[in-house]
């Protein structure tokens, strides 16, 4: 089957072929001026028709290969623009990744204690624990029990370690407890996690004056994280009519959801400061 491109470079050339014969044969055969005006009438429409075919054929050639190249511009201005998309993106997920990790060296310079950074690589899908895999481990001297943080506040606490890799359970899991004070008051009690991405500040006597915006810090007495780390704040009070305590719930401050690097404590407080306080 003949293409349509070449069905018409065909009939172009053929009504060419078609016009060049009729003038050459009319132009032998009537020589004289009459006959050449009677020639010239009969055959002037028909050379018409033919120009304006061929006039026809150039445009929708000339058309083509406009469209053809407006096409191919068009394929690499996209191509060109999501390069520039994509580049944008790159540059721009590391100059948030700079501001994160600056955010989290400064931080470490407060910090009087030894302390590695980690990524998070992992996090737990299942809505009973929350936990996070990073990844340091027993080959960066990460071991069981080591405080977990972050610029925000306290993460959590390492619960098992492998050689490169390591998990973390949360504060904000059920099994999570971390000894606490009110940084006002300097009232003491025990942060718990609670579903909900939110903690209970518990076994707080109903006589202290805790109030809703307080700041909760680490009290350090629990041989497991330093003193004076951001817990998080006070965000609802129960005071009860019977009973020794108040149900203090407590929002942390750091966003679990968007936790991406943390700071492993390599030397926290020894056990023996929390037994000495008792």
């Amino acid at each position: 089957m003949f293409s349509k491109k070449m069905v018409m470079i065909v009939g172009a050339v053929a009504l060419i072929v078609v016009n060049i014969i009729i003038l050459s044969v009319t132009s032998a055969r009537y020589s004289s001026y009459g006959s050449g005006r009677v020639a010239i009438f009969f055959i002037a429409p028909f050379q018409e028709a033919i120009a304006q075919s061929v006039q026809f054929l150039k445009n929708i050639w000339g058309h083509y290969f406009f469209l053809v190249s407006v096409a191919k511009e068009s394929d690499n201005l996209k191509k060109s623009l999501n390069y520039a998309l994509d580049k944008n993106n790159r540059y721009r997920e590391i100059e948030i990744s700079n501001l994160r990790l600056r955010d989290l060296l400064n931080f470490r310079k407060t910090m009087t204690n030894q302390v590695i950074v980690a990524e998070v690589i992992g996090q737990d899908p299942s809505p009973w624990f929350k936990t996070i895999i990073i990844d340091k481990g027993k080959s960066d001297g990460v071991e069981k029990g080591l405080p977990v943080v972050a610029p925000e506040g306290i993460a959590g606490q390492v619960i098992d370690s492998t050689y490169n890799y390591s998990k973390v359970l949360l504060i904000i899991d059920d099994n999570s407890a971390v000894d606490a004070l009110v940084q006002r008051t300097r009232d003491r009690g025990l942060i718990k996690g609670q579903s909900g991405g939110r903690c209970l500040f518990k076994y707080v006597l109903r006589k202290h004056d805790i109030k809703v915006g307080d700041a909760v810090i680490s009290s350090g007495l629990d041989g497991v994280f330093p003193k004076g780390l951001r817990v998080g704040y006070v965000s609802g009070i129960v005071k009860r009519n019977s009973g020794m305590f108040q149900e203090i719930a407590v929002t942390p401050y750091i966003d679990f959801d968007k936790l991406e690097e943390v700071l492993i404590v390599l030397n926290p407080p020894p056990k023996h400061e929390f037994v000495s306080e008792q």
